[in-house]
């Protein structure tokens, strides 16, 4: 799949649901109004449209939600796109979560065929986790992050950078993750969905991170890729991998080979854009792929350039209407 600007589009994220056990400050309001359960698309729907893809070209797929793992039933999904990993029609199956089910799940998502996961971890501070995502249980997300290790799985942590929140921790994260040998990545916040405050509020620039940073790690170019749209460097000193996603500070749109699919069969070709194809009425209206696979090479054909995204302080709405957890985080 080409998109308009000749980027190929190899890389699908899938959200499987809206719902979250978390309702994580820079991400909802606390008092969500979910997708009624009938607007949702069955799992079946799921593996069919992920097939579709794959048969197009996509080579890696991104399990999202909300958080994919309280999905009811999620592993059969997991197990039905496994296959495609077995024929070599995909080279990669991840997931982001938020890690609290990942102790009951770790096992069996490595027999499917994950190898590397996510685990979205904005502190190691019991008491700010406790306040940033509301309801979590910090002790169940660490379980969770051994009990992936010790299924064999490669951890990455996602920390959302924020400012007056955890701009002092990310000095002891590195070394966390050094200790327990996990790589991280470090986000802008996103202006996406009201959250009840000012996006501005949140923002920290990741340029001025790094340079925070380097003042006491040795942060050495890298040119690792995942497919995803972080920039690396090895911190010398532990070994590991930090990535930097810096969709405000520094726009990583020229390289993008990335679409999203929601769990209602709505296609966004651009996170920061409001632009989306349904795919759901062509899906259940179509007994063969056929149909299906010309709307999505259509949505294809009308992928922008790159976002929108900018942090206004005298803006009264965010840059985007919909919740990151409506689009897939």
């Amino acid at each position: 799949m080409i998109d308009p600007f000749g980027r190929t589009v190899d890389y699908l994220r899938v959200s499987v649901t809206d719902r979250c056990d978390f309702r994580c400050a820079y991400c909802m309001s606390e008092d969500m109004s979910f997708l009624p359960k009938n607007q949702v698309l069955s799992l079946e729907e799921l593996d069919r449209l992920c097939r579709s893809f794959v048969e197009l070209g996509v080579r890696k797929l991104r399990i999202t939600g909300g958080e994919p793992l309280v999905r009811r039933n999620v592993m059969w999904l997991f197990q039905q796109l496994g296959r495609h990993l077995d024929s070599g029609a995909l080279d990669e199956l991840t997931v982001t979560t938020n890690g609290s089910q990942l102790a009951r799940h770790a096992v069996d998502l490595y027999a499917c065929g994950v190898r590397r996961i996510n685990v979205s971890l904005d502190t190691l501070n019991p008491d700010k986790f406790l306040a940033i995502t509301r309801w979590g249980k910090f002790d169940r997300v660490m379980a969770g992050i051994d009990a992936a290790r010790d299924a064999g799985l490669a951890v990455k942590i996602n920390a959302v950078a924020l400012r007056d929140f955890n701009e002092d921790e990310f000095d002891h994260m590195l070394t966390w993750c050094g200790e327990k040998g996990l790589d991280m990545t470090l986000i802008e916040a996103m202006p996406m969905g009201d959250i009840g405050q000012n996006r501005a509020d949140q923002h920290l620039a990741l340029s001025d991170v790094r340079q925070t940073l380097s003042e006491k790690w040795n942060l050495l170019p890298s040119d690792h890729q995942t497919g995803g749209p972080a920039s690396y460097v090895t911190v010398k000193e532990t070994g590991r991998r930090l990535g930097f996603i810096t969709p405000l500070s520094h726009n990583f749109c020229e390289s993008c080979n990335r679409v999203r699919l929601t769990c209602t069969g709505t296609l966004f070709m651009c996170l920061g854009q409001d632009d989306a194809a349904d795919l759901r009425a062509t899906l259940r209206e179509n007994a063969d792929d056929d149909a299906l696979k010309q709307a999505i090479l259509e949505a294809i054909d009308r992928k922008p350039k790159g976002h929108d995204f900018i942090i206004d302080r005298d803006a009264d709405s965010p840059a985007v209407a919909r919740h990151m957890s409506v689009t897939g985080g």
